[in-house]
């Protein structure tokens, strides 16, 4: 089974850059197995990685970024392979 995380964050005002930056350098002791990063307008940045599991399994999620990068609080899903 395979399970998707998915991590969004809205950035503040002009710091979409710096969000994603801060983003692709969050990288957990165990790497998913696959792992893609998305932006949007409005400075968002969607982070999608797949990993061996069900969803009750304790995955290591991307942390919470510093708050003056964000213009609001971070969503998070989890999605199983159907």
């Amino acid at each position: 089974m395979t399970v998707a995380l998915m991590w969004e964050a809205k950035a503040a005002e002009g710091r979409g850059g710096e969000l994603l930056d801060w983003a692709r350098a969050q990288q957990p002791a165990s790497p998913p197995e696959r792992r893609e990063d998305f932006t949007a307008p409005g400075g968002r940045v969607l982070v999608i990685t797949w990993w061996p599991g069900d969803l009750s399994a304790d995955l290591p999620e991307l942390p919470d970024p510093p708050r003056e990068l964000t213009a609001r609080p971070v969503h998070r899903w989890r999605f199983e392979q159907v």
